[in-house]
């Protein structure tokens, strides 16, 4: 029995954000009828490059059942009703303002169903000048700042998928388990309102700091702002070998064992992190000449003998022949998509829903609640 069995969600959502929430509460069992306006999610349209299905869409709405609604019909505003009336999570993140433009006001929810538990996921939440402004991932990535410590020294840059929205819907889908675990014990709901922009500032809060602390950070491209050596360093044969080293005892065995310099092991310019930060370039520069000795499966051998922490720069194509990367196949309208795996092992192996057709439960759903 999965954790989650025997409880109803209803999800009014579309794109990345809520959909996230939602299929995580498919995933451990509760029953997720999806709610979408007669034209579908628009993330149904973002590609067909999964089986001729939107990859996005494919990705985050596993095992949920798809209801068509035209919330300007009182018929269908009427379904949506009994649907709440029954549910015990309801999920939104209509532009700010709609949900109650349609007639359900969170707080009127709140009070005719005391044990619904309301999730609202909005750009800047539901207080403040920015509130009613429409938002997506990208805009947030910029606002919040993210953008500006993401890339390299000569433009801010996107980080390559969508964390704004995958974090805001990760912390809703932690509130609303929160929120259930409560209502166990006070018999009582809860409204919970995510922001996009809450979730990546919550994220900016070391960049922040250390902007506040006098050391506003800059962009590195693959090095980290507060570690050196940290980064990519290319081996004689071409690869880009990136490492980690987290503390001043792994400086000293990278400098002797794996560099074969003794001396700079025991250089005390070098000796701390602070202080090899303060000397970047030379720092680098000689972690780049001794790797530019090496090829790449020497150093390999030689940084795992070391208990150096370091990788490849992998692509896409590096990450689907990843031997660490596990994969779930999931059943489509347009037949079976293989991708990876969430990411909690357990010990009960877990099957995962299929991906709804467009409407495909409306009638069934019409018939049971109608």
């Amino acid at each position: 029995m999965l954790p989650l069995e025997g409880l109803l969600v209803v999800s009014l959502e579309q794109a990345v954000a809520a959909p996230t929430c939602s299929c995580r509460l498919a995933d451990a069992g509760a029953r997720v009828i999806k709610i979408e306006r007669p034209e579908g999610d628009f993330a149904r349209g973002y590609d067909s490059l999964a089986r001729g299905e939107s990859a996005y869409f494919v990705w985050l709405n596993r095992g949920k059942e798809s209801v068509v609604l035209d919330l300007t019909q009182e018929d269908d505003k009427a379904l949506l009703e009994k649907l709440l009336a029954k549910a015990d999570v309801f999920i939104q993140n209509l532009k700010p303002g709609a949900i109650a433009k349609l007639g359900f006001a969170i707080e009127r929810l709140r009070r005719d169903y005391p044990r619904l538990i309301c999730v609202s996921i909005s750009g800047f939440g539901e207080n403040g000048p920015y509130a009613t402004r429409k938002s997506y991932d990208l805009l947030v990535q910029a606002e919040s700042g993210l953008a500006s410590v993401t890339g390299g020294p000569e433009a801010p840059s996107r980080v390559g998928v969508s964390v704004t929205d995958v974090a805001s819907g990760m912390n809703a889908y932690e509130a609303a388990l929160e929120a259930l675990i409560a209502r166990e014990r006070s018999g009582a709901g809860a409204a919970i309102s995510v922001s996009l922009f809450g979730a990546m500032a919550d994220w900016m809060t070391v960049p922040l700091l250390h902007h506040e602390g006098g050391q506003s950070p800059k962009r590195l491209g693959l090095s980290h702002p507060s570690i050196s050596p940290y980064g990519v360093f290319k081996t004689r044969d071409g690869a880009d070998i990136l490492i980690s080293i987290q503390n001043d005892r792994e400086w000293r065995i990278l400098a002797k064992d794996v560099m074969g310099n003794a001396a700079l092991a025991a250089d005390p310019r070098f000796a701390t992190v602070a202080e090899r930060v303060k000397i970047r370039p030379e720092t680098d520069g000689k972690v780049a000449a001794a790797f530019a000795a090496l090829d790449a499966a020497t150093l390999a051998r030689k940084l795992e003998a070391a208990g150096i922490a370091f990788g490849r720069v992998n692509d896409v194509a590096g990450l689907i022949r990843h031997p660490h990367l596990r994969r779930i196949e999931v059943e489509t309208p347009s037949g079976p998509v293989s991708y990876p795996a969430p990411a909690p092992i357990r010990d009960q192996a877990r099957r995962y829903g299929r991906v709804p057709a467009l409407g495909e439960h409306t009638e069934k759903v019409r018939r049971e609640f109608g």
